[in-house]
């Protein structure tokens, strides 16, 4: 399936919910179609990115930043993006985009996107993000203040204060994880 269409069924599944909380995690479910694969027959690392982008843009509508964005005549551009991709996404695999927003500093907010299947993470793209306005990038508290938002950014993770090292940090944190939670490791993955 196309991203457009993808991104056209997961906003009209949005019509009559309720808001989130800025900090939420919001789930979008998904399945790989033919399309999305790329010689190998797993999902394109290209994909990955486009993907993220639907999960974004649900988060966007589900935690209201969207419409103060609008409101401020913004809207978002990524600065940077890095990607980790841990296992394979075969055809007609359903899974899961997990999309929260880690922090945010002076300028930039970060946002994470899992790709999760049966409860492993398949893959993350993080990405460092603005919103530009008429009159450049709108000040992040700008967006907090309309959204209600009075609290501070959470505590940074290492991989996003250090965003250009951040491939190899992330990926010691997803390790991490998953030893804490006794899941077996595989070594698919660099």
């Amino acid at each position: 399936m196309f991203p457009w269409l993808r991104l056209i069924r997961v906003g009209l599944a949005l019509i009559g919910k309720s808001k989130v909380d800025l900090l939420a995690t919001t789930r979008v479910c998904l399945r790989v179609w033919p399309n999305d694969l790329d010689f190998n027959m797993h999902v394109n690392n290209g994909r990955y990115l486009a993907l993220a982008d639907i999960g974004r843009m649900h988060w966007f509508v589900c935690t209201g930043v969207l419409g103060v964005a609008r409101q401020q005549k913004a809207f978002p551009v990524i600065g940077d993006a890095i990607a980790k991709f841990r296992h394979d996404l075969k055809a007609f695999q359903r899974f899961e985009i997990h999309t929260r927003l880690v922090g945010w500093d002076s300028k930039w907010g970060f946002v994470e996107h899992r790709f999760v299947r049966m409860d492993r993470v398949i893959g993350v793209v993080a990405i460092r993000g603005v919103f530009k306005g008429p009159s450049g990038p709108v000040d992040p508290q700008v967006l907090l203040a309309g959204l209600a938002h009075t609290g501070s950014s959470p505590e940074l993770r290492e991989w996003a204060k250090r965003f250009n090292q951040g491939p190899e940090l992330l990926s010691e944190s997803l390790r991490h994880e998953e030893q804490s939670r006794d899941l077996p490791t595989r070594s698919t993955g660099p």
